[in-house]
């Protein structure tokens, strides 16, 4: 299964990367990794799952047990962004709607082989920079001019 896997730095940046990671079936939203089970050039880091979703969109919620989808009723904020119908189009000071609750399909927050996409949230820095490791420098050799 390949993994869509985002990391996010301390700085804010975030780097992409898509790998076969059999490893991450069957752990949870929030367990911690090391990073040389990732990728080779990862070693000395350490990653946490902050996130994930489904191929159709769903999000992963910690508080939904298991793999499989459910519907919860959840209130504005993660894994739901509607305003209410009488609100329309108009923006409001607050943004976050009083009392507006929906039930929403979620995905439970254990990664399953359905899971496509994965947020990683580093955690402890290895040798390299996420920088040089994800937008190695090639130095070019200057091109010789012909005359």
């Amino acid at each position: 299964m390949v993994f869509k896997i985002n990391i996010a730095d301390k700085s804010g940046k975030t780097y992409k990367l898509e790998t076969e990671a059999e490893f991450l079936i069957d752990k949870e939203l929030h367990d911690k990794f090391e990073g040389k089970e990732l990728s080779s050039d990862l070693e000395g880091y350490e990653f946490e799952i902050t996130g994930a979703s489904d191929k159709s969109g769903f999000t992963a919620l910690e508080s939904v047990p298991g793999i499989g989808l459910k519907k919860v009723l959840l209130g504005y904020g993660k894994g739901m962004k509607k305003r209410p119908k009488y609100e329309g189009k108009k923006k409001r000071a607050d943004k976050k709607p009083k009392g507006l609750r929906l039930r929403k399909t979620v995905r439970g927050k254990v990664i399953s082989s359905a899971i496509i996409q994965i947020n990683l949230k580093a955690i402890k820095e290895g040798k390299k920079s996420l920088e040089e490791v994800f937008n190695p420098k090639t130095e070019e050799a200057p091109a010789e001019q012909a005359e």
